[in-house]
């Protein structure tokens, strides 16, 4: 295999204009918003143990043309310029995440597995990984979409239940809280709920919480335009995602009800599109999103390496 022809080195603040700035050549049109989008790696290389584990691949000239790296939760992400689609660059990118993987798991004294997730139809990139030994999962992440121009119903809330935006940083650990619970799952913190919630185009209006009878919450969702992700695909879509309902709270159409709530707030606000995610095993998640509307647009397969044992 011939080298790559770009100079590999760790990730500095000052590359991210210019990695923000490869994302319409990295794309085609209908993926600029696919995880991690330029909001997401924003956010992603807001937190320092993530910027730790980011490289970056330069040009004679300096200019990042590729970049990868391993989130807190030992998944793989990577992107690169057309300059940089060579074979020889993007075995370089898979073969770093899984040094950087095997590196983590040896300094944790455990046996780890390394996740990374495409479109279903980006060929390439699936070869790509299967080459380097990544095995498919049978797990997808399934996109939704919803046109607002079709009437939203009204939210319709058990007895005593009532829906608002968050207070503010004084409910952000409720808020992780009610969203560990929900999905089983430490994937969440306050620093990151924060990050969230220093984005530029974070509205407080639309970060929206079911609030129960006892005043505990009940079910959350963030809900944002992504004004920089629209310019790039030409959309005006908001996002009605992550949704969490606590399982103290399930099956009495909460997430149903925020769902609408936030739709109506986002067209309120000029959306003419909305989107969400949700795991392929998330049944509740999909039935909830059908009955308000959404369909499935979109699916992304995840891929898995084994680091060790």
């Amino acid at each position: 295999m011939s080298r790559t022809p770009f100079q590999a080195r760790p990730y500095a603040a000052s590359d991210l204009p210019a990695l923000l700035a490869l994302w319409p050549a990295c794309r085609p049109a209908a993926w600029q918003t696919d995880f991690p989008s330029p909001t997401d790696l924003v956010e992603l290389l807001a937190a320092p143990e993530v910027a730790a584990r980011t490289q970056v691949w330069v040009n004679a000239a300096g200019q990042p043309l590729a970049y990868a790296l391993v989130d807190a939760y030992d998944n793989l992400w990577f992107d690169r310029a057309p300059a940089g689609a060579d074979d020889a660059t993007g075995a370089a990118l898979v073969a770093w995440g899984i040094a950087c993987a095997r590196r983590l798991a040896a300094a944790s004294g455990s046996s780890a597995a390394l996740d990374t997730a495409c479109r279903s139809e980006d060929h390439a990139r699936i070869a790509l990984l299967k080459r380097h030994g990544f095995v498919e999962e049978t797990v997808r992440t399934l996109q939704f979409t919803r046109s607002l121009a079709e009437p939203i119903p009204e939210p319709a809330l058990p007895a005593g239940y009532t829906i608002r935006p968050i207070t503010g940083g004084a409910e952000v650990e409720a808020l992780v809280a009610l969203h560990r619970a929900a999905f089983g799952t430490a994937h969440m913190t306050v620093a990151e709920r924060l990050t969230w919630m220093a984005a530029a185009d974070y509205d407080p209006e639309l970060d929206l919480v079911a609030v129960a009878p006892d005043g505990s919450l009940a079910a959350s969702c963030f809900c944002a335009i992504h004004a920089a992700e629209n310019r790039l695909s030409g959309r005006d879509d908001g996002v009605t995602d992550p949704l969490a309902t606590h399982p103290g709270h399930q099956r009495r159409g909460l997430a149903r009800a925020l769902l609408c709530a936030g739709m109506a707030r986002l067209r309120a606000r000029g959306a003419s599109r909305a989107r969400l995610g949700t795991s392929s095993d998330n049944y509740a998640m999909q039935r909830a999103a059908h009955a308000v509307g959404y369909r499935i647009e979109s699916q992304r397969i995840w891929l898995r390496y084994a680091t060790a044992g």
